[in-house]
Protein backbone atom coordinates (compact mmCIF):
# COMPACT_ATOMS: atom_id res chain seq x y z
CA UNK A 1 0.00 0.00 0.00
CA UNK A 2 2.62 2.39 0.78
CA UNK A 3 5.35 1.45 -2.18
CA UNK A 4 8.05 3.70 -0.57
CA UNK A 5 9.73 4.89 2.96
CA UNK A 6 10.05 8.44 3.83
CA UNK A 7 13.15 9.70 5.59
CA UNK A 8 13.27 11.84 7.92
CA UNK A 9 14.71 14.40 5.87
CA UNK A 10 11.85 14.15 3.97
CA UNK A 11 13.41 12.35 0.99
CA UNK A 12 11.66 9.42 -0.41
CA UNK A 13 13.65 5.67 -0.69
CA UNK A 14 13.00 3.56 -3.10
CA UNK A 15 14.62 0.45 -1.40
CA UNK A 16 15.01 -0.89 2.00
CA UNK A 17 18.38 -0.99 3.04
CA UNK A 18 18.45 -3.93 5.86
CA UNK A 19 19.98 -3.75 8.72
CA UNK A 20 23.39 -5.69 9.26
CA UNK A 21 25.31 -5.57 12.61
CA UNK A 22 28.43 -4.19 13.56
CA UNK A 23 31.74 -6.51 12.92
CA UNK A 24 32.71 -8.02 16.74
CA UNK A 25 36.06 -6.51 17.04
CA UNK A 26 38.78 -9.17 18.11
CA UNK A 27 40.61 -8.07 21.24
CA UNK A 28 44.08 -9.62 22.00
CA UNK A 29 44.89 -11.72 24.35
CA UNK A 30 47.83 -9.42 25.53
CA UNK A 31 45.73 -6.28 26.10
CA UNK A 32 43.03 -8.68 27.71
CA UNK A 33 45.26 -10.10 29.98
CA UNK A 34 46.69 -6.89 30.76
CA UNK A 35 43.54 -5.15 32.12
CA UNK A 36 42.63 -8.18 34.05
CA UNK A 37 46.28 -7.59 35.51
CA UNK A 38 45.52 -4.02 36.30
CA UNK A 39 42.04 -4.92 37.46
CA UNK A 40 43.57 -7.63 40.01
CA UNK A 41 46.21 -5.01 41.24
CA UNK A 42 43.62 -2.44 41.78
CA UNK A 43 41.75 -5.20 43.88
CA UNK A 44 44.03 -6.13 46.16
CA UNK A 45 45.30 -2.42 46.62
CA UNK A 46 41.87 -1.85 47.47
CA UNK A 47 41.11 -4.56 49.71
CA UNK A 48 44.50 -3.60 51.55
CA UNK A 49 43.43 -0.07 51.80
CA UNK A 50 39.90 -0.75 53.73
CA UNK A 51 40.91 -3.37 55.57
CA UNK A 52 39.19 -1.51 58.31
CA UNK A 53 36.02 -1.98 57.00
CA UNK A 54 36.24 -5.52 55.36
CA UNK A 55 38.38 -7.55 58.54
CA UNK A 56 35.37 -6.98 60.58
CA UNK A 57 32.25 -7.69 57.75
CA UNK A 58 34.39 -11.44 56.63
CA UNK A 59 34.59 -12.13 60.41
CA UNK A 60 30.63 -11.48 60.93
CA UNK A 61 30.01 -13.10 57.83
CA UNK A 62 31.60 -16.52 58.37
CA UNK A 63 30.23 -15.91 62.09
CA UNK A 64 27.02 -15.95 61.00
CA UNK A 65 26.75 -18.26 58.98
CA UNK A 66 27.71 -20.07 62.28
CA UNK A 67 24.87 -18.96 63.87
CA UNK A 68 21.94 -19.26 61.43
CA UNK A 69 21.34 -22.88 62.29
CA UNK A 70 20.87 -21.96 65.90
CA UNK A 71 19.10 -18.93 64.77
CA UNK A 72 16.63 -20.61 62.51
CA UNK A 73 15.92 -23.49 65.29
CA UNK A 74 14.97 -20.71 68.19
CA UNK A 75 12.97 -19.18 65.72
CA UNK A 76 11.35 -22.66 65.32
CA UNK A 77 10.37 -22.97 68.72
CA UNK A 78 8.47 -19.67 68.50
CA UNK A 79 11.19 -16.93 69.54
CA UNK A 80 11.11 -13.87 68.11
CA UNK A 81 13.80 -13.01 65.59
CA UNK A 82 15.88 -10.17 67.58
CA UNK A 83 15.42 -12.52 70.43
CA UNK A 84 16.71 -15.56 68.81
CA UNK A 85 19.90 -13.83 67.36
CA UNK A 86 20.10 -11.65 70.69
CA UNK A 87 20.70 -15.19 72.38
CA UNK A 88 22.68 -16.59 70.03
CA UNK A 89 25.39 -13.99 70.13
CA UNK A 90 25.10 -14.46 74.13
CA UNK A 91 26.14 -17.99 73.66
CA UNK A 92 28.84 -16.90 71.11
CA UNK A 93 30.70 -14.03 73.52
CA UNK A 94 30.24 -16.72 76.51
CA UNK A 95 32.06 -19.47 74.61
CA UNK A 96 34.74 -16.58 73.49
CA UNK A 97 34.91 -15.52 76.93
CA UNK A 98 35.64 -18.65 78.57
CA UNK A 99 38.26 -19.99 76.11
CA UNK A 100 39.79 -16.39 76.93
CA UNK A 101 39.90 -17.05 80.27
CA UNK A 102 41.23 -20.51 79.64
CA UNK A 103 44.41 -19.03 78.22
CA UNK A 104 45.07 -16.47 80.03
CA UNK A 105 45.27 -18.54 83.07
CA UNK A 106 47.46 -20.65 81.14
CA UNK A 107 49.59 -17.88 79.82
CA UNK A 108 50.12 -15.96 83.22
CA UNK A 109 51.27 -19.19 85.02
CA UNK A 110 54.11 -19.72 81.92
CA UNK A 111 54.73 -15.53 82.31
CA UNK A 112 55.63 -16.59 86.11
CA UNK A 113 57.78 -19.71 84.85
CA UNK A 114 59.64 -18.04 82.30
CA UNK A 115 62.28 -16.54 84.22
CA UNK A 116 63.39 -20.23 85.87
CA UNK A 117 62.95 -21.37 81.91
CA UNK A 118 64.91 -18.68 80.90
CA UNK A 119 68.10 -19.51 83.58
CA UNK A 120 67.37 -23.45 82.44
CA UNK A 121 68.23 -22.43 78.84
CA UNK A 122 71.26 -20.19 79.73
CA UNK A 123 72.76 -23.65 81.21
CA UNK A 124 72.00 -25.57 78.35
CA UNK A 125 73.14 -23.21 75.74
CA UNK A 126 76.80 -22.92 77.92
CA UNK A 127 76.82 -27.05 78.18
CA UNK A 128 76.03 -26.93 73.83
CA UNK A 129 78.61 -24.59 73.90
CA UNK A 130 81.25 -26.78 75.94
CA UNK A 131 80.36 -29.39 73.44
CA UNK A 132 80.59 -27.61 70.57
CA UNK A 133 83.73 -25.77 71.26
CA UNK A 134 85.07 -29.36 72.21
CA UNK A 135 84.02 -31.31 68.94
CA UNK A 136 84.27 -28.34 66.28
CA UNK A 137 86.66 -25.80 68.11
CA UNK A 138 84.39 -23.06 67.93
CA UNK A 139 84.55 -19.73 70.22
CA UNK A 140 82.42 -19.69 73.32
CA UNK A 141 80.54 -16.94 73.87
CA UNK A 142 79.41 -15.96 77.98
CA UNK A 143 76.67 -15.22 79.22
CA UNK A 144 76.79 -11.38 79.45
CA UNK A 145 77.62 -11.24 75.85
CA UNK A 146 74.71 -13.44 74.99
CA UNK A 147 72.78 -10.61 76.77
CA UNK A 148 73.97 -7.83 75.26
CA UNK A 149 73.47 -9.00 72.40
CA UNK A 150 69.79 -9.38 72.69
CA UNK A 151 69.48 -6.46 74.42
CA UNK A 152 70.93 -4.72 71.38
CA UNK A 153 68.57 -6.56 69.07
CA UNK A 154 65.86 -6.28 71.46
CA UNK A 155 66.29 -2.49 71.60
CA UNK A 156 66.29 -1.83 67.74
CA UNK A 157 63.20 -3.27 66.95
CA UNK A 158 61.35 -2.53 70.51
CA UNK A 159 59.54 0.79 68.15
CA UNK A 160 58.40 -1.27 65.46
CA UNK A 161 57.38 -4.07 67.87
CA UNK A 162 55.78 -1.68 70.15
CA UNK A 163 53.90 0.23 67.42
CA UNK A 164 52.68 -3.33 65.61
CA UNK A 165 51.45 -4.04 69.17
CA UNK A 166 49.39 -1.00 69.82
CA UNK A 167 47.50 -0.98 66.23
CA UNK A 168 47.18 -4.80 66.47
CA UNK A 169 45.32 -3.96 69.82
CA UNK A 170 43.29 -0.96 68.25
CA UNK A 171 42.61 -3.32 65.43
CA UNK A 172 41.37 -6.41 67.63
CA UNK A 173 39.10 -3.66 69.57
CA UNK A 174 37.31 -2.17 66.60
CA UNK A 175 36.58 -5.81 65.47
CA UNK A 176 35.17 -6.52 69.10
CA UNK A 177 32.98 -3.62 68.66
CA UNK A 178 31.80 -4.00 65.19
CA UNK A 179 31.37 -8.26 64.64
CA UNK A 180 28.65 -8.33 66.75
CA UNK A 181 26.83 -5.00 65.37
CA UNK A 182 27.50 -6.64 61.82
CA UNK A 183 26.40 -10.01 62.51
CA UNK A 184 23.02 -8.94 64.01
CA UNK A 185 22.74 -7.21 60.58
CA UNK A 186 23.71 -10.23 58.65
CA UNK A 187 21.03 -12.59 60.61
CA UNK A 188 17.87 -9.71 60.75
CA UNK A 189 18.30 -8.97 57.41
CA UNK A 190 19.21 -12.22 55.82
CA UNK A 191 15.87 -12.34 53.45
CA UNK A 192 16.30 -8.92 52.51
CA UNK A 193 19.49 -9.31 51.69
CA UNK A 194 18.56 -12.14 49.18
CA UNK A 195 15.74 -10.59 47.69
CA UNK A 196 18.41 -7.56 46.95
CA UNK A 197 20.10 -10.47 44.79
CA UNK A 198 17.36 -11.99 43.32
CA UNK A 199 16.59 -7.95 41.70
CA UNK A 200 20.16 -9.02 39.50
CA UNK A 201 18.40 -12.32 37.82
CA UNK A 202 15.55 -12.73 35.44
CA UNK A 203 12.35 -14.55 37.26
CA UNK A 204 13.00 -17.99 35.40
CA UNK A 205 16.71 -18.62 37.19
CA UNK A 206 15.47 -17.54 40.58
CA UNK A 207 14.91 -20.74 41.96
CA UNK A 208 18.45 -22.05 40.30
CA UNK A 209 20.26 -19.48 42.38
CA UNK A 210 18.03 -19.84 45.14
CA UNK A 211 19.36 -23.79 45.32
CA UNK A 212 22.95 -22.81 44.66
CA UNK A 213 22.51 -19.87 47.61
CA UNK A 214 21.34 -23.15 49.87
CA UNK A 215 24.10 -25.41 48.88
CA UNK A 216 26.72 -22.70 48.94
CA UNK A 217 25.24 -21.87 52.61
CA UNK A 218 25.13 -25.51 53.47
CA UNK A 219 28.39 -26.52 52.72
CA UNK A 220 30.11 -23.47 54.17
CA UNK A 221 28.08 -24.31 57.18
CA UNK A 222 29.37 -27.98 57.16
CA UNK A 223 32.82 -26.97 56.65
CA UNK A 224 33.33 -24.56 58.81
CA UNK A 225 31.56 -26.62 62.19
CA UNK A 226 33.38 -29.35 60.90
CA UNK A 227 36.71 -27.40 61.49
CA UNK A 228 36.00 -26.29 64.54
CA UNK A 229 34.81 -29.88 65.70
CA UNK A 230 38.85 -31.22 64.04
CA UNK A 231 40.24 -28.46 66.33
CA UNK A 232 38.72 -29.66 69.55
CA UNK A 233 38.88 -33.12 69.07
CA UNK A 234 42.93 -32.24 68.28
CA UNK A 235 42.84 -30.42 70.94
CA UNK A 236 41.69 -33.14 73.74
CA UNK A 237 43.78 -35.69 71.98
CA UNK A 238 47.18 -33.31 72.09
CA UNK A 239 46.43 -32.76 76.22
CA UNK A 240 45.44 -35.99 76.76
CA UNK A 241 49.25 -37.35 74.91
CA UNK A 242 51.13 -34.38 76.84
CA UNK A 243 49.05 -35.15 80.01
CA UNK A 244 50.79 -38.28 80.08
CA UNK A 245 53.87 -37.00 79.26
CA UNK A 246 53.63 -34.61 82.72
CA UNK A 247 54.40 -31.64 80.33
CA UNK A 248 53.58 -28.60 81.88
CA UNK A 249 50.97 -26.14 80.70
CA UNK A 250 49.68 -29.36 78.28
CA UNK A 251 46.04 -27.62 78.01
CA UNK A 252 47.47 -24.75 76.05
CA UNK A 253 49.91 -26.43 74.07
CA UNK A 254 47.24 -28.65 73.13
CA UNK A 255 45.09 -26.33 72.18
CA UNK A 256 47.44 -24.12 70.47
CA UNK A 257 48.96 -26.85 68.48
CA UNK A 258 45.05 -27.81 67.45
CA UNK A 259 44.61 -24.18 65.83
CA UNK A 260 47.65 -24.51 64.35
CA UNK A 261 46.92 -27.69 62.70
CA UNK A 262 44.65 -26.54 60.25
CA UNK A 263 47.98 -25.20 58.77
CA UNK A 264 49.07 -28.12 56.26
CA UNK A 265 52.64 -29.03 57.55
CA UNK A 266 53.75 -26.02 59.03
CA UNK A 267 51.46 -25.94 61.64
CA UNK A 268 52.17 -29.17 63.25
CA UNK A 269 56.12 -28.45 63.16
CA UNK A 270 55.33 -25.11 65.26
CA UNK A 271 52.71 -25.98 67.45
CA UNK A 272 55.46 -29.10 68.41
CA UNK A 273 58.35 -27.23 68.15
CA UNK A 274 57.44 -24.62 71.55
CA UNK A 275 55.84 -27.47 73.95
CA UNK A 276 59.08 -29.92 72.78
CA UNK A 277 61.38 -26.91 73.59
CA UNK A 278 59.83 -26.01 76.73
CA UNK A 279 59.87 -29.88 78.36
CA UNK A 280 63.49 -29.79 77.09
CA UNK A 281 64.65 -27.42 79.14
CA UNK A 282 62.25 -28.11 82.03
CA UNK A 283 63.83 -31.58 81.95
CA UNK A 284 66.39 -31.57 80.03
CA UNK A 285 65.87 -34.93 78.73
CA UNK A 286 66.33 -35.14 74.48
CA UNK A 287 64.29 -38.31 74.82
CA UNK A 288 61.36 -36.66 76.57
CA UNK A 289 61.50 -33.68 74.03
CA UNK A 290 61.08 -36.47 71.09
CA UNK A 291 58.90 -38.14 73.41
CA UNK A 292 56.47 -34.62 73.00
CA UNK A 293 57.15 -34.21 69.08
CA UNK A 294 55.84 -37.43 68.66
CA UNK A 295 52.65 -37.52 70.77
CA UNK A 296 51.69 -33.80 67.70
CA UNK A 297 53.33 -36.14 64.98
CA UNK A 298 51.10 -38.95 65.82
CA UNK A 299 47.99 -36.71 66.76
CA UNK A 300 48.45 -34.87 63.00
CA UNK A 301 48.53 -38.66 60.85
CA UNK A 302 45.08 -39.63 62.90
CA UNK A 303 43.40 -36.14 62.22
CA UNK A 304 44.67 -35.90 58.60
CA UNK A 305 43.90 -39.64 57.67
CA UNK A 306 40.60 -39.95 59.94
CA UNK A 307 39.30 -37.46 61.82
CA UNK A 308 39.59 -34.80 59.06
CA UNK A 309 37.38 -37.34 56.71
CA UNK A 310 34.95 -38.66 59.09
CA UNK A 311 34.58 -35.14 60.61
CA UNK A 312 34.36 -32.76 56.99
CA UNK A 313 33.76 -35.75 54.66
CA UNK A 314 34.87 -34.32 51.45
CA UNK A 315 32.29 -31.29 51.13
CA UNK A 316 35.19 -29.22 50.84
CA UNK A 317 38.73 -30.01 51.09
CA UNK A 318 41.93 -27.68 49.83
CA UNK A 319 45.03 -29.37 48.97
CA UNK A 320 48.02 -28.13 51.07
CA UNK A 321 49.17 -25.95 48.38
CA UNK A 322 46.47 -24.06 47.98
CA UNK A 323 46.19 -23.61 51.48
CA UNK A 324 49.98 -22.46 52.17
CA UNK A 325 49.69 -19.80 49.33
CA UNK A 326 46.17 -18.61 50.65
CA UNK A 327 48.00 -18.00 54.48
CA UNK A 328 51.20 -16.40 53.00
CA UNK A 329 48.71 -14.03 50.75
CA UNK A 330 46.52 -13.53 53.46
CA UNK A 331 49.33 -12.74 56.12
CA UNK A 332 50.82 -10.14 53.56
CA UNK A 333 47.39 -8.73 53.02
CA UNK A 334 45.56 -8.16 56.08
CA UNK A 335 48.60 -9.78 58.98
CA UNK A 336 47.47 -12.23 61.18
CA UNK A 337 43.73 -11.52 60.48
CA UNK A 338 44.33 -12.31 56.99
CA UNK A 339 45.90 -15.94 57.79
CA UNK A 340 42.88 -16.62 59.84
CA UNK A 341 40.25 -15.67 57.32
CA UNK A 342 42.38 -17.53 54.60
CA UNK A 343 41.47 -20.49 54.93
CA UNK A 344 37.95 -20.66 55.36
CA UNK A 345 37.86 -17.51 52.40
CA UNK A 346 39.17 -20.35 50.46
CA UNK A 347 36.75 -22.81 51.10
CA UNK A 348 33.69 -20.27 50.60
CA UNK A 349 35.55 -19.27 47.42
CA UNK A 350 35.80 -23.03 46.43
CA UNK A 351 32.04 -23.67 47.09
CA UNK A 352 31.59 -20.54 44.85
CA UNK A 353 33.50 -22.28 41.67
CA UNK A 354 31.92 -25.42 41.92
CA UNK A 355 29.18 -24.08 41.69
CA UNK A 356 29.62 -22.04 38.71
CA UNK A 357 29.89 -24.00 35.53
CA UNK A 358 32.67 -21.72 34.20
CA UNK A 359 34.89 -21.22 37.08
CA UNK A 360 34.83 -25.08 37.95
CA UNK A 361 38.00 -25.31 36.56
CA UNK A 362 39.48 -23.03 39.71
CA UNK A 363 37.64 -24.81 42.27
CA UNK A 364 38.80 -27.97 40.68
CA UNK A 365 42.56 -26.78 41.55
CA UNK A 366 41.99 -25.33 44.85
CA UNK A 367 40.41 -29.01 45.83
CA UNK A 368 42.53 -31.90 46.89
CA UNK A 369 43.21 -34.60 45.33
CA UNK A 370 41.23 -37.20 46.91
CA UNK A 371 38.19 -35.43 45.29
CA UNK A 372 38.55 -36.17 41.61
CA UNK A 373 35.76 -37.22 40.11
CA UNK A 374 35.20 -40.34 38.81
CA UNK A 375 35.08 -39.52 35.04
CA UNK A 376 38.32 -37.98 35.38
CA UNK A 377 39.56 -41.61 36.89
CA UNK A 378 37.72 -43.14 33.90
CA UNK A 379 39.20 -41.33 31.02
CA UNK A 380 41.90 -43.58 28.99
CA UNK A 381 45.28 -43.87 30.38
CA UNK A 382 47.80 -42.58 27.71
CA UNK A 383 50.58 -45.29 26.29
CA UNK A 384 53.18 -46.06 28.50
CA UNK A 385 56.90 -45.71 28.47
CA UNK A 386 59.84 -48.04 29.01
CA UNK A 387 59.73 -46.42 32.59
CA UNK A 388 56.34 -46.28 33.21
CA UNK A 389 55.76 -49.92 32.22
CA UNK A 390 58.91 -50.73 34.72
CA UNK A 391 57.19 -48.55 37.57
CA UNK A 392 54.09 -50.58 37.13
CA UNK A 393 55.86 -54.11 37.38
CA UNK A 394 57.53 -52.63 40.69
CA UNK A 395 54.45 -51.48 41.79
CA UNK A 396 53.07 -55.27 41.27
CA UNK A 397 55.44 -56.72 42.96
Amino acid sequence: MFPHVISRAGTRATTSVPHTAPAEVKQSPIIYYTFLLIGASLLVFVLHKLDGILLPLFFAALLSVLLLPLVLRMEKWGWPPVLAIIAALLLMVLAISGLIVLFGTQLMELRTELPLLQQKLLVLFDQGQQWAHQKFGLDVMSKDELIATSMKSFKKSAGGYLGSTLSTTAGVLSVLTLVPIYIFCFLYYRDHMRQFMFRFVSPDKRTGVLQTLDNIQTVVQAYISGLLTVIVIVAVLNAIGLLVLDVKFAIFFAAFASVLAVIPYIGILVGATIPALVTLVETGSPARAAAVVGVFVFVQFLEGNFITPMVTGSKVSINPMAAIIALILGGELWGTAGMILSIPLVAVLKVVFDANKSLEPWGFLLGDISEMDESHLRRPMPQLGFFGKFWRMVKKM
